[in-house]
């Protein structure tokens, strides 16, 4: 049956890629309306076949962005290999801007710190302290300004902010390591044009945000290992500098893990001697202190150690200090 492979596609048409991309939001209803279609992304592991990483896949392989029509004819001719490589490949997401709403939960932890990102792709987020940032009011004048200690960074990270800003520092780095089902090499041109890829049509400035950040992690490598979080997670916190604080993150990777494994890895994350940084949906974990109504919640659920910070869109376009949190300022 192709029904869910509809619903899904009618549902980001109607609901997700208004707003991000009109290219996307027509290739999706084209696929809703198109059967043909629809039996060749049946033949695609459910957890595979994603509009984002589908449309992804397709342009990775060489497909135009052009009218439905265009690309429905790629599809069809090259059938075999979309479905093989939509296998392969999952949806990495390697976006800095989140760390914008990330930098004031990490101000609050003493460094230096050795950043341990789970689900890292390439490592993008692994560079706080090598990016600048812009921190804007709702009218667009600017609220607050970062830079690194050499100057402005060519990866300059743009967000909105509702409400007051907490003290801001710029965070001393001294180890940087991540853990990936498959590791993305930032010097690798297949791998850039991937993440290039993954960028939806219609979003100004993000591909050559990522672009920048991509030389910066090319020119200073992080220590990326291939495998699963659960299994692989206490070798590697291991191996973090023991004079720094290890602080382990989840930057929207916990909704991509089944709830058991989910559940085990945030317990293991709690028996090591380490802060856990999260921003992700606030319907994925029950730790969230003070509880969060996911129904009323707006965006992601941005935590330190569980403990609710702030409210963020899921990339870090905008975020919002959220009262209770501890020593806000104007």
């Amino acid at each position: 049956m192709t029904d869910a492979v509809q619903e899904r596609y009618a549902r980001f048409a109607r609901d997700e890629a208004p707003g991000r991309s009109a290219l996307y939001a027509e290739w999706a209803a084209g696929v809703a309306g198109d059967e043909d279609v629809r039996r060749i992304l049946l033949r695609i592991p459910e957890t595979r076949r994603q509009p984002p990483l589908v449309f992804a896949v397709t342009r990775l392989l060489g497909v135009p962005l052009e009218h439905y029509e265009r690309w429905r004819a790629f599809v069809l001719r090259h059938a075999d290999e979309v479905v093989a490589e939509c296998t392969r490949r999952s949806l990495q997401t390697n976006e800095p801007l989140r760390l914008a709403a990330l930098l004031p939960v990490l101000s609050e932890i003493e460094g230096p710190i050795a950043l341990l990102e789970i689900g890292a792709a390439a490592g993008l987020c692994l560079y706080p302290d090598r990016y600048s940032y812009r921190f804007t009011g709702e009218d667009g004048a600017l609220r607050a300004a970062l830079d690194p200690a050499d100057g402005v960074s060519k990866v300059v990270l743009e967000s909105r902010v509702t409400g007051p800003i907490p003290a801001l520092r710029m965070p001393e780095v001294v180890w940087r390591a991540g853990i990936d089902l498959a590791p993305l090499d930032a010097g690798d041109e297949r791998d850039r044009s991937w993440l290039r890829g993954l960028v939806w049509p219609g979003e100004p400035g993000r591909e050559e945000r990522i672009e920048a950040a991509l030389d910066i992690a090319a020119g200073d490598p992080p220590l990326l290992v291939a495998g699963d979080a659960g299994a692989r997670l206490d070798a590697l916190a291991s191996a973090a500098p023991r004079q720094a604080t290890l602080v382990i993150t989840t930057p929207g990777v916990l909704v991509h893990i089944p709830r058991a494994e989910r559940s085990a890895l945030i317990a293991s994350i709690a028996r090591l001697d380490a802060r856990w940084v999260t921003i992700d949906p606030p319907a994925v974990a029950e730790v969230w202190e003070p509880p969060v109504d996911a129904d009323l919640w707006p965006g992601f659920v941005v935590a330190l150690d569980g403990r609710v910070r702030a409210a963020a869109d899921p990339l870090g376009r905008w975020w919002e200090w959220r009262p209770g949190a501890p020593s806000v300022a104007s």
